[in-house]
């Protein structure tokens, strides 16, 4: 106690100051290419939850955990909150926008070498549930894992999109925000070590766009976020346990002692980025940096995130090559080329997609180069004319429907083109943002311009199994993963 309380003045002195700077009978008429036809009911999430096993069988090869959304029927912050704040109120859709717009900023924001970094960056097998929270940056997945000797469980944003993996700890020094478990503490552990600020794991932590620094030799670092929220964290190592089989000594995180901004709820972050900080590359020893996941249809349904090669290579999965943005950055970047829109190829150049595409489970709504979304957008209006527009209550939305008069609705189909020849649909649920029944929104945006390089978010990824074979240099995609 003695140790953290004496260096708190000093941390906060030199980092504060620097983050404070339908239901008509009459149908459309049917659309000339391929589409997609559903319920409009369908389109809202149900109240309750709706379990499944889906991708979750678990075996030697692998480790399994349970994804699910952070405010929907099936999360214990869901049904431990004490806000009126639900997936129907226009205010959770607002801060979740909000939110990840920064996110979407910060990455921009790295990948252009700006001076705003953004530390959100941070063969056996395993699977872990995963649920969607409300969260730094946009509305993320969530799995929960163990930590600690005795091992206590923490639920962890997973994100792809991140290097390191941190958790809040006592004692708060500064600043803890207020969380479903009880907050870790290291002092009540027999396996946990600070690192020393000569180690190179201390000192790699400045390339990965956060403030390192040192205080009596334990290595510290902040890391901050788009949003303006930032942590302050002593680096240590601590016994990590993903399933009863599955549990790595020495694993390297942060231990979160000031922790400010919108974190909201969950425990800390699991990072699944490309560095030799990440979880995927600490046990690669078990899992050949091998995992998977799919993210549920509606935050009434569990989705899941897979470790290892496990439930992973089936002939289903078609895999595209993984690219690099730039040396360094977490990311993983995918060489999209066209889009198709109800199966005809969009007139967008190969060109306008230079700056590459990266998949991240931690954007919510995908983002392309302007040429690109003008394209992409013309072509879905001139689908949907038979639907009713509305005028969008969210800045980055300006596509959205107003279905409330009919009880079924056609829309096109929408997929992706990758550089070596696949083309990947996306599924039924991962076209629309739905606010409510009179308010469903295209979800896509455009960049600010075309020099802006991509992002696939996580509501295209919805029900498509995504695998990472990282050290293979690949991802890869099949239909139909969870419900």
């Amino acid at each position: 106690m003695g140790f953290f309380s004496a260096f708190l003045c000093l941390i906060l002195c030199s980092f504060e100051n620097e983050f404070a700077l339908a239901a008509r009978d009459t149908k459309p008429h049917p659309l000339p290419h391929t589409t997609h036809t559903v319920e409009v009911k369908s389109l809202l999430p149900p109240t309750t939850c709706s379990p499944s096993t889906k991708g979750h069988n678990n075996n030697k090869a692998s480790s399994v955990l349970k994804v699910v959304h952070k405010h929907g029927p099936c999360s214990k912050f869901h049904k431990s909150s004490k806000t009126s704040t639900t997936t129907c109120d226009e205010k959770y859709h607002a801060q979740i926008l909000k939110q990840d717009q920064a996110r979407v900023n910060s990455i921009h924001s790295r990948l252009n070498h700006n001076n705003n970094k953004d530390p959100l960056t941070q063969s056996a097998a395993t699977t872990l549930p995963a649920k969607s929270g409300d969260v730094i940056g946009s509305g993320n997945y969530i799995v929960t894992v163990s930590l600690g000797t005795p091992a206590k469980q923490l639920s962890l944003i997973f994100d792809t999109g991140s290097d390191l993996t941190w958790t809040q700890c006592r004692p708060c020094l500064g600043s803890c925000y207020t969380q479903s478990e009880p907050i870790f503490d290291p002092s009540l552990s027999t396996s946990y070590k600070t690192i020393s600020c000569t180690t190179a794991a201390c000192i790699q932590l400045s390339s990965l766009g956060v403030k390192q620094s040192c205080f009596d030799s334990t290595c510290l670092y902040t890391a901050g976020y788009g949003d303006m929220s930032f942590s302050i964290e002593v680096f240590g190592s601590e016994k990590l346990t993903l399933t009863p089989t599955d549990v790595f000594d020495g694993f390297l995180f942060g231990c979160g002692l000031d922790n400010e901004g919108f974190f909201n709820g969950s425990a800390g972050l699991l990072g699944l980025g490309r560095s030799n900080i990440s979880i995927v590359e600490q046990t690669a020893n078990k899992y050949n940096r091998f995992f998977s996941y799919c993210l549920p249809s509606t935050s009434c349904s569990p989705g899941y995130l897979r470790f290892g090669k496990g439930g992973g290579s089936s002939n289903a999965v078609k895999f595209t090559t993984l690219s690099t943005v730039s040396q360094g950055d977490p990311y993983y970047s995918l060489n999209v080329t066209e889009i198709n829109v109800g199966g005809t190829k969009l007139p967008i150049s190969a060109s306008v997609f230079s700056r590459g595409t990266i998949i991240d489970s931690g954007t919510v709504i995908t983002r392309l180069p302007p040429t690109a979304y003008s394209a992409l957008r013309a072509a879905f209006l001139q689908a949907m004319m038979s639907y009713p527009l509305t005028e969008g209550v969210f800045d980055i939305l300006d596509t959205c429907y107003n279905f409330s008069s009919f009880k079924t609705v056609s829309y096109p189909s929408i997929s992706f083109v990758f550089g070596d020849g696949l083309t990947q649909d996306l599924d039924a649920t991962g076209i629309f943002y739905v606010v409510s029944v009179d308010q469903v929104c295209l979800a896509f945006t455009e960049n600010k311009d075309d020099s802006q390089g991509g992002i696939i978010g996580n509501v295209q990824q919805k029900r498509l199994k995504v695998v990472y074979d990282v050290a293979g240099g690949r991802v890869g995609f099949a239909p139909a993963g969870c419900p």
